[in-house]
C-alpha cells in the first residue's frame, strides 16, 4: 500500500490505503473534537469558526483555529520534503517511514499526555494532531497522485457526485467495458472511503468515551502495523529504484 506511487497504484492498493486512514482519520477528528472542541482534520469548519470568531471579538479563540490550520499546513509540508529526500535518493520505504513517524508521535503524544505533563486546557495536544493530520493527508495525496485524501470528505463527495453523474450518464450510450469498470472502480473508491471515515468517527467517538487514555495509543499501534506490514512485505526492494 505505501510504496508503489501514483500511475503505479491500482484501485486495490488505493482502496485499501485510503480506507485504513480515513478510519484513522475519522477517529482522531472525532476524538479531538470531543477533548477540544475544535476539529483536527477537517479544516473548513475551522476556517469558518475563525471568520465566526473574528465577528464576534473573540480574538483568542480565532488564534487557536488560526494555528490549528498552520500547524495542519506544517505537517503537509514536512511530508512534503520527507518525500522529496526519499525520491531523490530513491528509498521506496519513505512513505511509510512518514505514516510511522505519525504513529510515533502519536504515541508520544499519549505518554506525556498519561505523564500529566500538559497543563489543564493545554493547546498542544490539538496543535500536534492537526500537525499529523496535515501529515497523513499529504502523504497520501503524494502516494495516490492526489486520488485519494483521507482527513476530510468534502472532496471525496464532490468526486463522488461527478462519479454518480458518469454512470447514469453511460445508460445513454455505449462505452467499452474498461471504461465501466473504471468509472465503478473510481465512485467504489470514493464510497468506501467516506464510509470509513464516518465509521471511523463513530468507533473513535465510542473509544475515546471508554477509553480515553488509552486512545492514542491504539490508533498510534494501528497506524505503525500499516506502516511495518508494509515495508516487511517490500524489504527487499526498500532502496531500489523499479
Amino acid at each position: 500500500m505505501l510504496f508503489l506511487e501514483q500511475e503505479k497504484r491500482n484501485f486495490v492498493t488505493n482502496r485499501r490505503l485510503g480506507s485504513s486512514l480515513a478510519i484513522v482519520a475519522g477517529a482522531i477528528n472525532v476524538a479531538a473534537f470531543m477533548e477540544f472542541g475544535y476539529y483536527c482534520a477537517n479544516m473548513t469548519g475551522n476556517a469558518s469558526a475563525l471568520a465566526l470568531n473574528l465577528q464576534q471579538r473573540k480574538p483568542a479563540e480565532g488564534l487557536h483555529t488560526l494555528e490549528l490550520g498552520c500547524c495542519f499546513v506544517l505537517g503537509a509540508i514536512v511530508c512534503t520534503f520527507l518525500v522529496n529526500i526519499g525520491r531523490r535518493r530513491h528509498w521506496r520505504v519513505v512513505y511509510a517511514v512518514s505514516i510511522l513517524l505519525e504513529a510515533v508521535m502519536l504515541a508520544t503524544l499519549g505518554v506525556v499526555d498519561a505523564m500529566g505533563l500538559f497543563t489543564r486546557g493545554s493547546f498542544i495536544p490539538a496543535l500536534t494532531l492537526c500537525f499529523l493530520m496535515g501529515l497523513q493527508n499529504a502523504t497520501v495525496t503524494r502516494i495516490s497522485g492526489s486520488v485519494v485524501r483521507t482527513t476530510h470528505i468534502t472532496g471525496m463527495l464532490t468526486d463522488l457526485g461527478m462519479e454518480i453523474a458518469d454512470w447514469f450518464d453511460l445508460w445513454r450510450r455505449h462505452v467499452s467495458s474498461e471504461h465501466l469498470l473504471s468509472i465503478r472502480q473510481r465512485l467504489w473508491l470514493h464510497l468506501q472511503i467516506i464510509f470509513c471515515f464516518v465509521g471511523g468517527g463513530i468507533a473513535g467517538a465510542f473509544a475515546y468515551h471508554a477509553w480515553p487514555a488509552y486512545f492514542l495509543f491504539i490508533v498510534a499501534i494501528l497506524l505503525a502495523a500499516c506502516a511495518i506490514s508494509s515495508i516487511i512485505a517490500n524489504s527487499d526492494s526498500l532502496f531500489s529504484e523499479e
